[in-house]
C-alpha cells in the first residue's frame, strides 16, 4: 500500500473535474498538494479548503500549460517553495470536437502542446529529482479514447493514445528504481465537460464520477499497475474492441460521434475532467 502522509503531490488541472479531485483525495491521505491551473481564484478556493478540512499545506500556482513556457515556470515556481514533488500528476487536459477541416489549426495546436507537450516537459523536469531520491510517482490521465482512433476527436484521441504508450514506456523503464508511473484511462466523466460545450453528441453510456475515477488511480498504483481503464463497462468495451478490425471500430466510431448537424465543432474547456471521451 503506498503511503501519501507528508509526500508532495503537483496536480495540473487542479481546479476542477477529476484534478479537483485528486487533490482532495491526496490530501485527505495527508498529501501536501500544490494546485496548478489558469483560474487563480478557483485555485485559492480549493488550496483554503484543503488546508482547513485536511491541515495540510496547499500551494498555488497559476499558469497555462499549453504554452511553450509553461512548465518551466510551474518547475521554477516548486522551486521558490522548496519544495520537492513526490507525486506528478499530468492531469490538465482539453479537446476538440466536428469534423477535422472544421476545426482552427491554433486549437488543434494548442491541444497537443497542453495534452502531449506539456506531459513530457513536467515529467522530464520532475522525475531527475524523484530518480536521485528512489521514489516517486508520476500519473498520467489518458482516456477511453486512447485504445482506439476517436473520429470527430482525431486530435484529442490521438494526444490520449500517445499518453498511453509513453506512461506504460516509463512504467517499464523506471520500475526498478522506485518510481510509479501509470496512466489512468476514464471513459465519460460527470465533470461538467460536456454541459458546458453544450454537445452531448459525444457523450456514450453512463457518466462516472471524477471520485471513481480517482479511486480506480490510486487502485491501480498500489497493485504496480501500469495502465487502468476507470468502469467495468469501457473495460468490456474497450476488450471487445480486439476481437474486430481497427477499421472497423474507427467506421462504427464515426457513425455515433458524428454531428448532428454539419458543420459543427466545439472546443472542450481546459477543465481538469475534460479527459474521457468515449
Amino acid at each position: 500500500m503506498i503511503g501519501y502522509r507528508n509526500r508532495t503531490a503537483l496536480i495540473t488541472g487542479a481546479s476542477s473535474g477529476i484534478g479537483r479531485a485528486f487533490a482532495e483525495t491526496l490530501s485527505s491521505k495527508g498529501a501536501n498538494v500544490i494546485l496548478v491551473a489558469r483560474s487563480k481564484a478557483r485555485l485559492d478556493g480549493l488550496a483554503a479548503k484543503i488546508r482547513t478540512s485536511y491541515q495540510v499545506s496547499a500551494h498555488v500556482i497559476v499558469a497555462d500549460l499549453s504554452r511553450e513556457d509553461g512548465p518551466r515556470k510551474v518547475h521554477e515556481a516548486t522551486r521558490r517553495l522548496r519544495r520537492d514533488v513526490d507525486i506528478l500528476v499530468n492531469n490538465a487536459g482539453f479537446g476538440t470536437y466536428g469534423p477535422f477541416h472544421t476545426i482552427p489549426p491554433g486549437e488543434d495546436h494548442d491541444e497537443i502542446m497542453l495534452n502531449v507537450a506539456a506531459v513530457v516537459r513536467l515529467t522530464h523536469l520532475f522525475l531527475p529529482a524523484m530518480l536521485e531520491r528512489h521514489t516517486g510517482i508520476i500519473l498520467n490521465v489518458a482516456s477511453g479514447a486512447a485504445f482506439q482512433a476517436a473520429p470527430y476527436m482525431a486530435v484529442y484521441g490521438a494526444s490520449k493514445a500517445f499518453v498511453l504508450s509513453f506512461s506504460e514506456a516509463l512504467w517499464a523503464e523506471y520500475r526498478g528504481q522506485g518510481i510509479s508511473v501509470l496512466a489512468v484511462c476514464p471513459g465519460p466523466t460527470d465533470t461538467g465537460f460536456f454541459k458546458v460545450a453544450r454537445n452531448e453528441d459525444a457523450v456514450a453510456g453512463r457518466k462516472r464520477s471524477p471520485q471513481a475515477v480517482v479511486d480506480t488511480a490510486l487502485k491501480a498504483l498500489d497493485r504496480g499497475k501500469s495502465s487502468a481503464i476507470d468502469g467495468g463497462l469501457l473495460r468490456l468495451g474497450i476488450l471487445s474492441e480486439r476481437l474486430v478490425s481497427r477499421s472497423i471500430v474507427a467506421r462504427s466510431a464515426a457513425k455515433i460521434m458524428a454531428p448532428r448537424r454539419a458543420g459543427k465543432e466545439k472546443r472542450f474547456p481546459r477543465q481538469g475532467g475534460a479527459h474521457g471521451c468515449p
